[in-house]
């Protein structure tokens, strides 16, 4: 979402996960799990758990549990094996959508978000059929409130930042995906806190809507969200 808006959803986005931390807690542990039973428990020598730890933390889970996230599935033999899949399509009023789930039950998840799309009026369709509009992209917001913007933008640059943009009282940093452990390590060493922190599919095209559309379109979201399946949800709308 973007626009005169974005940055009001991102208020509302972070209030939304303030109010939501047990199923967002539980979404990021299945993502430790796989990264864990991918490449190992160790963060030094796996990228993508050192992506997720951040992530993590950036959405401040506690370290207890992201340490008993990595200690479960590098020890326990019956820890539930996910994986990861997306799907693509059109959701309501012609928006570009993609759906990253993880699971233990292909068909489960994939008939549980076909539903999901024909009920709101979308249509899921074939890999690629939407992807092509989307640019995967590591993202960081932070509230600009007290920062000295001139210095926080070199530095950030120095280490692998792409763009660096301030409106509205916030400050969004953009860079390739395989930078985001270094920025966001860079952040939380020298304080700086983040109101969004991830890697994320942008668009490089996006599609206005009205309020009426806009209203449907956010219902459409949070029943995705809801999902225990579904991880993420990218869309190219502009509300």
């Amino acid at each position: 979402m973007s626009g005169h808006s974005k940055w009001a959803n991102i208020k509302r986005r972070k209030e939304a996960v303030d109010g939501k931390k047990a199923q967002i807690y539980s979404k990021l542990g299945k993502e430790i799990t796989v990264a864990v039973k991918q490449g190992g428990p160790d963060p030094a020598s796996n990228a993508k758990l050192r992506d997720v730890i951040a992530k993590a933390k950036s959405n401040n889970m506690p370290n207890d549990n992201i340490n008993r996230c990595i200690q479960k599935a590098s020890g326990a033999a019956d820890a539930t094996n996910y994986e990861e899949i997306s799907y693509e399509g059109f959701g309501p009023c012609g928006v570009a959508v993609i759906v990253d789930a993880m699971t233990d039950n292909k068909n489960r998840a994939a008939a549980d978000i076909r539903c999901i799309f024909d009920r709101s009026g979308g249509s899921m369709g074939q890999t690629g059929s939407v992807g092509y509009m989307f640019t995967k992209k590591s993202v960081f917001v932070l509230e600009s409130t007290g920062i000295d913007e001139d210095t926080l933008m070199l530095e950030v640059l120095d280490v692998g930042a792409e763009d660096f943009v301030s409106e509205d009282g916030y400050i969004e940093i953009t860079a390739a995906p395989e930078s985001y452990f270094k920025i966001s390590e860079y952040l939380e060493k020298n304080g700086y806190t983040t109101v969004e922190a991830e890697i994320k599919m942008v668009p490089t095209l996006k599609k206005e809507l009205s309020d009426e559309e806009a209203e449907k379109f956010e219902n459409f979201i949070d029943k995705l969200e809801a999902n225990d399946d579904v991880q993420n949800v990218w869309h190219n709308a502009d509300i």
